[in-house]
């Protein structure tokens, strides 16, 4: 098991800091609590089966930008669909 800070969490699963913070409040992460000099560090203790149960928790951002790039697709089909129908309307009046 090996231990790192809360930032270094956060980079290496490219989340924000404030969501890891959230995860350990909640008790999905297991963290200690040193005084180091004088302050206190948390540190995220690191297993095994905890990280898979992140992974699988965490939406790859590729997927996200991909599903509304798609839907921007259909909506403007969806317009061209219409000024399509529009365009031959108009078409239709002046002949």
């Amino acid at each position: 098991m090996q231990k790192v800070t809360i930032k270094a969490y956060a980079v290496s699963h490219k989340l924000s800091i404030f969501n890891v913070m959230k995860m350990v409040k909640s008790g999905k992460l297991k963290s200690e609590v040193i005084n180091e000099n004088g302050k206190e560090m948390t540190y995220i203790v690191m297993d095994e089966a905890i990280e898979a149960e992140v992974k699988e928790g965490i939406i790859p951002m590729e997927k996200t930008a991909e599903a509304k790039l798609q839907e921007e697709m259909k909506m403007l089909s969806n317009e061209v669909a219409l000024l399509r129908a529009e365009i031959a309307g108009l078409k239709k009046q002046l002949n």
